[in-house]
């Protein structure tokens, strides 16, 4: 049984979510059919330019992202655009998305009675609320892709699951252990052996210094709170040792810098190893796992429990 999308996120409780989206079985998001030969490479950039395009849209931001052979992980900040003005609002939305003809008539201000001005306001009310949605967001995104892949392919039908998969990330832990995950998955897959070679991830274009739109570093409340540089060399170490199975051990000043964030450096590989991103609607600790069920009104979340750190 599906779950409702609204007991699912709760943007009151964490503004991080991790999004999973996967191709139907047959369909290729990139990669090379081993059947007929195909490559689809070239899809992988449609994704991440599509992505782009819709997070300069809503008040949605990114903090990471890998584009897989069949299925992508992104991890979202929802904003708050609670205070945008009516015309920004409209005018956002119609970026992507054709306005009312009520609703052209208020930008041109021809709107003159309070009923159609009444009506206005309920429009603007729905489109704020589809700026900070996470469903919307993924929607842009995913229909564009969608008949893009259809119409090049010559067929029509699903080509992505019917829902994507969300999970809660209930604080900066669970937050920075899901974008390592996330900006792991090409070396975990063995898609490539080096950050420098794990093409259509956030972790490639922030060692290029190529991005200025990623976020997750120092904006937010909630923020990862130290160096962009320590992230990179906390992924680029702990990719090795994922590559090689082998434990190993992480620098002191990388050490240092997880430690704020109460996870325990001794363990953090064997931690992000055990990551589960299918199959569970939420990450943090036991107790944050039973107030995010209070919040969204469940009687239970299945959740992948971070343990509690030794003092």
């Amino acid at each position: 049984m599906t779950v409702a999308r609204n007991q699912q996120i709760c943007v009151e409780e964490t503004p991080y979510y991790h999004i999973v989206s996967r191709c139907v079985r047959r369909a290729f998001l990139c990669g090379e059919d081993s059947v007929t030969g195909k490559s689809f490479e070239h899809r992988r950039k449609w994704l991440v330019d599509r992505i782009k395009f819709v997070t300069s849209i809503f008040d949605i931001d990114v903090c990471s992202y890998a584009i897989m052979s069949n299925h992508f992980h992104i991890v979202l900040r929802v904003g708050d655009a609670s205070e945008w003005p009516a015309n920004r609002v409209l005018m956002t939305w119609q970026s992507l998305y054709s306005l009312p003809l009520l609703c052209d008539r208020y930008l041109k201000g021809e709107i003159s009675t309070e009923v159609e001005l009444k009506k206005v306001k309920e429009y603007v009310a729905e489109y704020r609320s589809r700026l900070m949605s996470v469903s919307w967001y993924m929607k842009s995104i995913n229909e564009y892709v969608a008949r893009m892949a259809n119409a090049e392919d010559q067929c029509t039908g699903h080509f992505w699951e019917s829902r994507f998969k969300s999970q809660a990330l209930l604080d900066k832990r669970a937050l920075l252990t899901c974008m390592a995950y996330v900006d792991l998955n090409p070396i975990r897959a063995g898609m490539a052996k080096a950050l420098s070679g794990s093409e259509f991830t956030s972790i490639k274009e922030r060692i290029e210094q190529k991005t200025t739109w990623l976020s997750g570093f120092g904006k937010g409340e909630n923020d990862l709170n130290f160096y962009l540089s320590s992230y990179i060399d906390l992924v680029d170490v702990t990719g090795r040792f994922l590559r090689d199975d082998k434990r190993g051990y992480i620098s002191s000043k990388t050490a240092k810098a997880i430690d704020q964030i109460d996870i325990n450096p001794d363990s953090w590989i064997d931690e992000l190893k055990g990551f589960k991103s299918i199959g569970f609607s939420a990450v943090g600790t036991a107790e944050q796992l039973k107030e995010f069920s209070e919040k969204t009104k469940r009687k239970w979340t299945l959740g992948h429990t971070l343990k509690p750190q030794l003092e």
